[in-house]
């Protein structure tokens, strides 16, 4: 039958399933470690002292909390003494409290430069020119939560700035009360504290648990002789068995019936799995794998693809630019021929985009927004050989991290490049890789891509709803021609991400880098 501990009354109670039975069995001097029998025995010295952690790391000679925790933890739950937590926060300044200790907060700066301007001249364009536009933004924002208005541009005091000014004082007084130790919030306006815990930097709340240890009338009682630390022995290995030293020792005790952890073996991360799945379908399917760099340049990221050097998805808000190197030298003849292509089409029969191709722009070094640009270099590289090549690699763009989105994530790729590639050879490689995954329902639908034409997206059926998945098409010859190449080139981009969602059976992509084992252990095995 199964043994159940009672901490409360000390001792174990086995029980019958569905049958009121039980089996009292006292604990004994025995049944305590060593560790548990020193700190029980100090702390007889003063049975009605609260022990602290220091108390007990100096009477019991010990240097790590650990052996405190662990020796209380299991006196308490055999009823020899009480544990106490007295939890506290500490409230001291972060970056920009520090910074407004010594220069004044945002708001009080900002009201100064009010103050000494003439009406006319109290505009937000001269604000914006005096402070930075971190500082601006946010500060405006704080003044006109106390009444500052802005009409047209121009900010106004209104007439009781007094107010104003013994609000800004309260918060500046509260500040000078910190440092960087910290101070018991307890001490300290609670209303303050809420309102500079919303602003970055201004604050830092530091929580912690403080604990005393005391006796219980148990552990008063217990008889201080019985309390010699003795060698219990945990395992009896070959070497003991050849001296006679262990006839005399004690073993520890073992109550085979208490529950224990389930062991769980190493096991590689899900995505890993993933990537090790897909990489072995593509291998299987005749495919080879190429791999590249992180760090690209703009011109074999984006122009070699024909994305017109004005187009949304080059602008910083969407693409991670580099100031190191801010620039990456590029072969002339590549700039040549992509400058020709996008100003007038050139030998491609296509009018391009019109405009002057910008040379500085193409050699910008950033960081890869997607592995298409592997399979651009090779055609680069071999644009007389037939292939068919694969790459799973990570590529960034600055996203808002969401359910859906992250900034960093995997990608995809590949090319079949022959002269009989076509548009039903694409879409029968993608439904073949699906379905090898475990997903039949594949449809595809008519999209847009700069670089691919015909272009489409990939579908499959999750859930009883179609989820996106990817993009795919046949390169535009404004893409291929200028790599030395007039064969045909099915091309095919998807997330990992995602298709990790659906294998998964998750809902939020953030899940699947969380720093959780207990639900990374708990994820199917791919």
């Amino acid at each position: 039958m199964p043994t159940l501990w009672n901490s409360t009354l000390g001792r174990r109670i086995n029980s019958s399933e569905g049958v009121k039975r039980y089996t009292i069995v006292p604990v004994t001097m025995a049944d305590l470690g060593n560790n548990e029998r020193r700190m029980l025995k100090v702390m007889l010295e003063e049975p009605d002292s609260a022990w602290t952690l220091d108390d007990l790391l100096n009477s019991c000679g010990w240097n790590d909390q650990a052996h405190v925790a662990g020796a209380g933890l299991g006196l308490e739950e055999m009823g020899f003494l009480e544990i106490e937590e007295i939890p506290s926060r500490f409230i001291s300044l972060g970056p920009e409290g520090i910074r407004a200790s010594e220069n004044g907060l945002l708001e009080s700066r900002l009201l100064n430069w009010l103050l000494e301007r003439e009406s006319s001249a109290r505009t937000m364009a001269a604000l914006s020119s005096d402070f930075e536009k971190s500082e601006s933004g946010p500060g405006i924002g704080l003044l006109k939560k106390m009444g500052i208005e802005i009409n047209k541009g121009t900010l106004i005091i209104p007439d009781d700035i007094n107010s104003i000014q013994t609000i800004i004082n309260e918060r500046q007084s509260f500040i000078s009360t910190l440092d960087n130790e910290g101070v018991d919030s307890e001490n300290l306006d609670r209303e303050m504290i809420s309102s500079f815990k919303v602003r970055k930097g201004i604050i830092e709340i530091t929580e912690s648990v403080s604990r005393t240890w005391t006796l219980t009338q148990k552990g008063k009682n217990s008889d201080i002789s019985t309390l010699d630390e003795t060698q219990l022995i945990v395992d009896l290995t070959p070497e003991m068995l050849q001296t006679d030293e262990w006839k005399n020792a004690e073993f520890k005790r073992y109550d085979v019936n208490l529950p224990a952890p389930t062991p769980s073996g190493g096991r590689p991360h899900p995505m890993q799995s993933l990537i090790q799945r897909i990489r072995a379908i593509f291998l299987e399917m005749g495919f080879s794998e190429i791999e590249g760099d992180f760090v690209r340049t703009a011109g074999w990221n984006m122009d070699s693809l024909f994305i017109p050097q004005t187009h949304p998805a080059r602008a910083m808000q969407d693409t991670f630019y580099l100031d190191n190197p801010q620039s990456i030298p590029i072969e002339e003849k590549w700039l040549n021929l992509w400058a020709d292509v996008h100003e007038n089409g050139g030998d491609t029969g296509s009018t391009g985009w019109g405009g002057k191709f910008d040379q500085d722009e193409a050699r910008k070094g950033l960081l890869r927004t997607h592995t298409t640009v592997n399979t651009v270099h090779h055609l680069a590289e071999n644009p007389n050989e037939p292939c068919r090549v694969f790459g799973i690699g990570r590529v960034f763009r600055q996203e808002a991290i969401d359910k859906s989105h992250l900034p960093e994530f995997h990608q995809i790729e590949g090319i079949i490049h022959e002269p009989e590639a076509s548009l039903p050879m694409l879409v029968t490689t993608l439904k073949t890789f699906y379905a090898k995954m475990g997903y039949p329902d594949v449809r595809v639908r008519p999209a847009y891509f700069p670089y691919t034409e015909p272009s489409l997206e990939i579908e499959v059926k999750w859930r009883g709803m179609w989820l996106e998945l990817g993009g795919a098409g046949i390169f535009r010859p404004e893409v291929t021609e200028p790599l030395g190449t007039e064969w045909p080139v099915c091309a095919w981009g998807m997330g990992l991400e995602r298709l990790a969602m659906l294998v998964l059976g998750m809902d939020d992509i953030r899940e699947l880098y969380l720093p959780d084992l207990q639900k990374l252990r708990s994820m199917p095995i791919i």
